[in-house]
């Protein structure tokens, strides 16, 4: 079985910001796909895309990182691994998710200087849930411009 690999841009974003144009070009087997509407339009969509698929890697940024944690949660059963960039896990949108308890590997990258995620709470949410957290926190802003190439996404993304 192959994995399957997700990105889920952010609120403001689309598949052709940054991050999507990074991963299309070095995962061409990547799913990228455009996230426009609601959270529960978005989701829908993820949920859709997702149906018949089975051991996910999930890179979600921003709210994206919402979006896939969310998905996580749902569906631990389909996800291999989360990747959230800056996650907005603070947002009352993922508080019917507190109680939950995840077993899936999480690697969550948030930058130092984050003036749009707070950094402390969404910490505090993700050791809660997460069992299998991995948190980095780097010298960067929000959109992680300044890291983001560098994480080694081979491994990441890798099986």
């Amino acid at each position: 079985m192959s994995t399957t690999r997700v990105f889920i841009h952010g609120l403001e974003g689309s598949s052709q910001g940054t991050k999507g144009t990074f991963f299309r070009k070095r995962y061409p087997d990547m799913i990228i796909e455009d996230y426009p509407g609601s959270l529960e339009e978005r989701m829908t969509r993820l949920r859709g895309t997702l149906t018949d698929k089975s051991d996910i890697v999930l890179v979600g940024s921003s709210y994206g990182g919402l979006m896939a944690a969310m998905y996580a949660c749902d569906n631990e059963h389909r996800v291999k691994r989360l990747i959230l960039l800056a996650p907005a896990l603070n947002l009352e949108d993922f508080e019917p998710y507190l109680n939950r308890e995840i077993k899936a590997p999480v690697i969550l990258y948030h930058g130092s200087r984050d003036d749009v995620v707070p950094l402390k709470p969404v910490h505090g949410i993700a050791s809660k849930i997460f069992q299998d957290l991995s948190h980095n926190v780097v010298d960067d802003n929000h959109p992680l411009s300044e890291t983001f190439t560098s994480f080694d996404w081979d491994s990441l993304l890798g099986d």
